[in-house]
C-alpha cells in the first residue's frame, strides 16, 4: 500500500504543478460564467412581442382584453375549443405565438394554461398574466357580485396562468430543478473524460517508452495500477472543487451587480406585474436580470445546495472510479501509444451516452428506461443527480443508497477484471490490441 500512496502522490503532483492544470482550473469557470452571462443577458431580449390567440369557447370574455392596446401583446379571439396538437401543426394558427386556453371552469378554480410556440421572456409572462387577470376579475364582478371592481381587487384570489410549451403541454421538461441536475450529471461526465483521457494516455506512454518496465522492478502491477488511478483521481477532485467555488462565486457576484432584479421590484404581492411597468422599455430590456435571479434562488435555495453537492461528490467519485478501470485497462493492453486510438472512440461514445442519459431522465422522468439508466452504473452518475433535483416520491429515497451499492460492486469488480488485464498485458508489446486479448487476459492469473 505504500507504493501505491508514493505513485499516487507523483502522479498528482505531476499533475496539479501543470501549467495547463493551473490554466484549466482558472479560466474553465470563467468560460462557463461568461457563457451564462451571454445567455441571460442577451437571450431574454429576444421575444419583446407576441401574437396570442385566446380560445375562448363559452365566451366568456366577450372578445374583450384590456381597454389600452399593449404595444408588445397582441390579441385574437377563437370561439371554439382548439386542441393543443391542432394549434401547434395546424397551418392556420402558425401566426400566433400562443394560444391562452379560457373555459368556465377558470371561473371556479381559478387556473388556466398558456400554451407557447417559443419561451417568452418574463415580463411577457408577467404582462400577459396581468391583462387576462384584469379581464377575468371583471368577468367575476358583473356575473357574481355586487361589488365594485376596486373592492372586489381587495379580497380576490389571484388567477394562475400555467405557461407550457405547446410541444410539450404536460409540461414534462419545463421543471429547471432537473436542468441543474443536468449540468451537475454533465459536469461528471466532463471531468471523467477529461482525467481518464489522461489515465490512459499516461499508461499507455509510459508503456511505449519502456518506463514501465523500470517501475515495474519495484511494484507490483496492481500497485501502479492503483496509485495512477488515485493521484489522477485526486487531482481531478481538486479541479472540480475548484471549480464549482469559482462559479458559485461569480453567480452571486453576478447577481448583484451585472443583473439587478428590475422586475422584481414592479411585482406586486399577488404576483402581477404594475400596470405602469407593464409596459415599461426599461423593464422589457431587462428581463434577463429576472431570469437569472431566478436560475441562482433555485440553485442555492430551493435545490437543497448542500445534499446535492454531497451526491455530487459521490456520484464524481464512483463514477471516475467505474470508468478508470475501463480505461487503465484499455492503456495497459495497447501494443503502442497509437494502438489504443481505435477502442477510444466507443470510450467517448459512452461517455456521451451517460451525458444524453441524464437528458433523457429529465424529458422522461417516470420512463421505464429511466428506471434502467438509473441503476445502470455506465449511465446512473448523471441519472441520479436529475432524480435526486426534481426529488423522490415518497417511499423511493431508499433507491438512492441502492444504486450506490450497485455501483460500488460494480467498481469492485471491474477494479478486479482491469487488475488482470493490466497484470498481463503491461509488459506486451508489438501486438495488435483485439477484443480476445481482453478476454484471454482476465481469465489468466
Amino acid at each position: 500500500m505504500r507504493n501505491t500512496w508514493i505513485i499516487a502522490r507523483r502522479e498528482w503532483r505531476e499533475r496539479v504543478g501543470s501549467r495547463a492544470f493551473i490554466l484549466f482550473s482558472i479560466l474553465g469557470p470563467l468560460v462557463v460564467l461568461t457563457i451564462m452571462y451571454i445567455l441571460f443577458a442577451y437571450g431574454g431580449k429576444t421575444a419583446k412581442k407576441w401574437n396570442v390567440l385566446i380560445a375562448d369557447p363559452a365566451g366568456i370574455m366577450e372578445n374583450k382584453i384590456a381597454a389600452r392596446v399593449d404595444p408588445n401583446v397582441t390579441y385574437s379571439f377563437a370561439d371554439n375549443y382548439i386542441e393543443t396538437e391542432e394549434f401547434a401543426n395546424a397551418k392556420v394558427y402558425q401566426e400566433f405565438d400562443a394560444m391562452v386556453e379560457i373555459n368556465e371552469k377558470v371561473l371556479g378554480n381559478k387556473v388556466g394554461f398558456v400554451f407557447y410556440r417559443q419561451i417568452p421572456s418574463k415580463a411577457l409572462e408577467k404582462t400577459v398574466q396581468y391583462q387576462i387577470e384584469r379581464r377575468l376579475e371583471e368577468v367575476l364582478v358583473d356575473r357574481f357580485t355586487d361589488l365594485t371592481l376596486l373592492d372586489f381587487r381587495k379580497i380576490k384570489q389571484p388567477i394562475l396562468l400555467s405557461f407550457r410549451s405547446v410541444y410539450d403541454p404536460e409540461d414534462k421538461s419545463a421543471d429547471k430543478r432537473a436542468w441543474v441536475g443536468m449540468f451537475f450529471g454533465a459536469l461528471i461526465f466532463i471531468f471523467i473524460a477529461l482525467f481518464a483521457m489522461t489515465l490512459l494516455r499516461s499508461i499507455s506512454r509510459e508503456k511505449s517508452n519502456r518506463i514501465v518496465e523500470v517501475i515495474l522492478a519495484s511494484v507490483k502491477p496492481t500497485q501502479l495500477m492503483l496509485g495512477k488511478i488515485i493521484g489522477v483521481g485526486l487531482s481531478a477532485i481538486v479541479q472540480c472543487s475548484i471549480w464549482i467555488v469559482v462559479i458559485a462565486i461569480g453567480l452571486s457576484l453576478m447577481k448583484s451587480t451585472l443583473f439587478p432584479d428590475y422586475i422584481a421590484q414592479n411585482i406586486d404581492s399577488a404576483g402581477n406585474v404594475i400596470s405602469q411597468a407593464a409596459n415599461d422599455t426599461d423593464l422589457m430590456g431587462n428581463t434577463g436580470a429576472y431570469e437569472y435571479n431566478e436560475f441562482v434562488d433555485l440553485v442555492f435555495e430551493r435545490i437543497q445546495f448542500g445534499p446535492m453537492l454531497f451526491v455530487f461528490a459521490l456520484c464524481l467519485i464512483g463514477g471516475y472510479l467505474f470508468y478508470s478501470a475501463i480505461f487503465s485497462a484499455v492503456g495497459a493492453s495497447v501494443g503502442s501509444e497509437s494502438d489504443g486510438q481505435q477502442f477510444v472512440i466507443p470510450l467517448v461514445l459512452l461517455l456521451c451516452f451517460g451525458v444524453y442519459a441524464g437528458y433523457y431522465a429529465m424529458i422522461n422522468p417516470d420512463a421505464p428506461l429511466t428506471t434502467w439508466l438509473y441503476y445502470l452504473p455506465f449511465t446512473a452518475p448523471s441519472v441520479v443527480l436529475v432524480k435526486f433535483a426534481l426529488g423522490f416520491a415518497p417511499g423511493e429515497a431508499h433507491t438512492l443508497w441502492l444504486v450506490g451499492l450497485i455501483l460500488i460492486l460494480s467498481c469492485v469488480l471491474f477494479f478486479y477484471l482491469a487488475g488482470r488485464i493490466y497484470k498481463n498485458g503491461i509488459l506486451q508489446f508489438g501486438h495488435r490490441l483485439k477484443l480476445r486479448h481482453f478476454f484471454k487476459w482476465t481469465r489468466n492469473n
